[in-house]
């Protein structure tokens, strides 16, 4: 059924930006401020604070909302939302995951009044890096590899953004809260532990495929490069090979990775100067497996 919120009942769907809780925007934190419930997803993304740093500038309290929140439980905040001001936050900009639109579309359906408060996301952040942002072609996912499942989706669409000259993005893989293969089996709530997949192993999965596909989208040679903690105090850009991506230590999560297309003489000038050094790479007996087990 669709009910009418209450007069000035609102869900604020407020982008958070890609650093810590100083990356509100002005209007970000004035609707916090108001709200008399704070949700903070963290299933898309990972913010590189923790919540009680938010609570301290926001002066309210911040409920973690999970996977398994954002994906069933989500119906107790949309209610919520029809007789108060609610805020949902979002590391980065809230609609660079379609979970949100899907969450929007929800709040409308039950009469929730939606406003949308924008933010920075890795979509744009990534121009960080010195590729030109009118350059890039369809973002892709990447996700991990298990003993038995390596999908290559991803390479479709890479190849035709390479057939026009034109970079791509690649969102690596998050996993947090993931249900174990046995646990779901059992009927049990136990969840695997958070894993981010590195600029290293995607590079890997992506020779590999190349190997089995072998269509010459790419190669050991193909210019890359990796990002890792934008918008954060200690973000990490460099650029290097395919090949050396495999060894590349960019240190914590979270990483993206882009597989450089044509390029503008100012973008080359850009990569040279974020051009990785001998001492960014690991050993090959040091660069963690994290290729996930069927079990």
């Amino acid at each position: 059924p669709r009910y009418v919120a209450l007069s000035g009942a609102m869900l604020y769907v407020v982008g958070l930006g890609l650093g810590d809780e100083k990356d509100i925007t002005v209007n970000g934190l004035e609707a916090v401020k108001k709200c008399k419930r704070v949700y903070l997803e963290a299933y898309t993304s990972i913010l590189g604070v923790p919540k009680e740093r938010l609570e301290a500038i926001y002066g309210r309290e911040v409920v973690v909302a999970d996977r398994e929140f954002v994906e069933q439980g989500i119906d107790g905040m949309l209610n919520e939302a029809l007789t108060m001001d609610v805020a949902f936050l979002v590391v980065g900009d809230a609609f660079a995951a379609t979970t949100h639109s899907d969450l929007v579309l929800r709040a409308k359906g039950l009469g929730c009044k939606v406003k949308h408060i924008y933010n920075a996301s890795i979509m744009n952040a990534i121009a960080g890096c010195g590729l030109q942002l009118y350059r890039f072609g369809q973002a892709v996912s990447v996700v991990f590899f298990t003993e038995t499942w390596r999908p290559d989706s991803f390479y479709d669409r890479v190849k035709e953004n390479a057939d026009l000259g034109l970079h791509t993005l690649l969102l690596l893989d998050i996993r947090v809260k993931e249900p174990s293969v046995e646990a779901l089996c059992r009927g049990k709530k136990e969840y695997e532990p958070p894993r981010f997949m590195s600029c290293a192993t995607c590079a890997r999965q992506m020779l590999e495929i190349e190997a089995l596909r072998g269509e010459g989208v790419y190669g050991p040679e193909s210019v890359c490069v990796a990002v890792a903690r934008m918008g954060q105090e200690d973000e990490s850009i460099k650029t290097c090979t395919l090949k050396e991506m495999c060894n590349i230590d960019m240190g914590g999560p979270l990483h993206s990775m882009v597989l450089v297309g044509e390029t503008h003489p100012l973008e080359n000038d850009m990569m040279a100067m974020h051009r990785a050094a001998e001492h960014d790479f690991l050993p090959e007996d040091q660069v963690p497996n994290q290729y996930l087990s069927d079990m």
